[in-house]
C-alpha cells in the first residue's frame, strides 16, 4: 500500500511565487524550500495529510521538536517566519480556509551585537599582506575594497570588471533580492585596486584557460570562492597578530560602525549596506553606544573604576 502524503502542489506553487512574484534570490528560495520540506516531513510523520487539518497544536509541536534537536533560537524564529508566510499564502490562494499560525507567537530574538574591529586593528589588517607578491597585492585590494564599501562576501566574489567605475569613484553591485547598488569607493581602495589590476590580475589571468569576468581571481585565473576569501583572511589575521576570530562579515560590520562613529547618517549607512529595513541597520547604533561607554570609562577622569572607589 502506497504511503499517504500531503499534496505538495501548493508547496511548489509557493516556491514559484517566491521566485517570480517576490523576486527572491535563488539562495533565499532554497532556504525556504529546506525549512518547509522539514515541516512537511514532520506533518506526514504525524499523519496529517490535508492542509485544512493543520492546527496550532501541530505547529507548536513542530517548533518544540526543533528545540529538542538543539536548534538555535534564531533558527526557530526564522522557521516561524517561514511558516507564517507560507500559511498566509495557502489562505490567500484559497487552498485552505484556516491559518494555524494566527495564534502562534514569534519567539523574541535575542539581541546579539555584531563583533567589530577597532580602527587600529583594521589598519594593521590592511597593511599585513605582502604587496611585493601578486597574491599579497590581490589580498590587499580585497581587504581595502571590503572595508571601503561594506560589500557582502558573495557580492565581492561576484564583482565583475565592468562593474568598476574607478575614474568616477564608484562600483556597482547586485545584492540580496537582485537589488543593484551604486557604492562610492575611497581613494585608498581605488589605488590598491588599480595596482592589483595592473600588476596582479594579469598574472593570474595568464594562467587561465579562458577569460574570467570577475575582478578577483585565484592563482589559476578563476574567480575566487567565498571559502577561498575566508581561508586567506584567516591567514592574514594570524599574521597580523589579531586575536579575534575575524570573518569577512566582520569587515562589513566594522565599515558600518566606523561610519556611524564618525558622524554618518543612519539612512545613508542603510543605503550603503543594502538593507531594505532600517531596523536592520539600527543594530549598529547599539554598538556605537556600547563602544562610546567603553571609551568614556577608560578616558574620563571622573569615570572611576569600582576597584578605585
Amino acid at each position: 500500500m502506497e504511503k499517504e502524503k500531503l499534496d505538495v502542489e501548493p508547496f511548489d506553487e509557493y516556491l514559484v511565487h517566491l521566485k517570480i512574484e517576490r523576486d527572491l534570490a535563488d539562495n533565499s528560495v532554497a532556504s525556504y524550500r529546506r525549512d518547509l520540506q522539514k515541516y512537511i516531513d514532520f506533518l506526514e510523520a504525524e499523519k496529517v495529510f490535508i492542509w485544512d487539518e493543520i492546527d496550532r497544536y501541530n505547529i507548536v509541536l513542530f517548533l518544540q521538536r526543533m528545540r529538542e534537536e538543539g536548534k538555535s533560537e534564531n533558527s526557530i524564529i526564522r522557521m516561524t517566519s517561514s511558516l507564517r508566510q507560507f500559511h498566509q499564502f495557502l489562505r490567500q490562494e484559497k487552498i485552505t480556509e484556516n491559518d494555524p499560525m494566527q495564534y502562534v507567537e514569534t519567539p523574541k530574538k535575542a539581541e546579539v551585537l555584531p563583533k567589530v574591529l577597532s580602527m587600529k586593528e583594521v589598519e594593521r589588517l590592511l597593511e599585513t599582506p605582502d604587496v611585493e607578491t601578486e597574491i599579497g597585492l590581490r589580498d590587499r585590494a580585497i581587504l581595502e575594497v571590503m572595508y571601503a564599501t561594506g560589500l557582502r562576501i558573495s557580492e565581492l566574489v561576484h564583482l565583475e570588471m565592468d562593474e568598476l567605475h574607478l575614474t568616477m569613484g564608484f562600483i556597482q553591485t547586485v545584492g540580496k533580492g537582485n537589488k543593484e547598488r551604486i557604492l562610492p569607493i575611497g581613494g585608498e581602495a581605488i589605488t590598491w585596486l588599480n595596482e592589483y589590476l595592473a600588476d596582479g590580475r594579469p598574472i593570474f589571468e595568464s594562467r587561465a584557460s579562458e577569460e574570467s569576468p570577475y575582478v578577483f581571481l585565484n592563482a589559476r585565473g578563476k574567480g575566487l570562492t567565498r571559502q577561498g576569501v575566508w581561508k586567506n583572511l584567516k591567514k592574514i589575521v594570524q599574521q597580523a597578530g589579531i586575536k579575534q576570530n575575524v570573518s569577512p562579515h566582520m569587515l562589513r560590520h566594522s565599515f558600518a560602525t566606523h561610519l556611524l562613529e564618525n558622524g554618518a547618517d543612519l539612512r545613508i549607512v542603510q543605503e550603503l549596506l543594502g538593507h531594505s529595513d532600517i531596523s536592520t541597520t539600527q543594530i549598529y547604533t547599539h554598538i556605537t553606544k556600547a563602544r562610546m561607554k567603553d571609551v568614556y570609562d577608560q578616558y574620563h577622569p571622573r569615570a572611576l573604576k569600582e576597584e578605585e572607589q
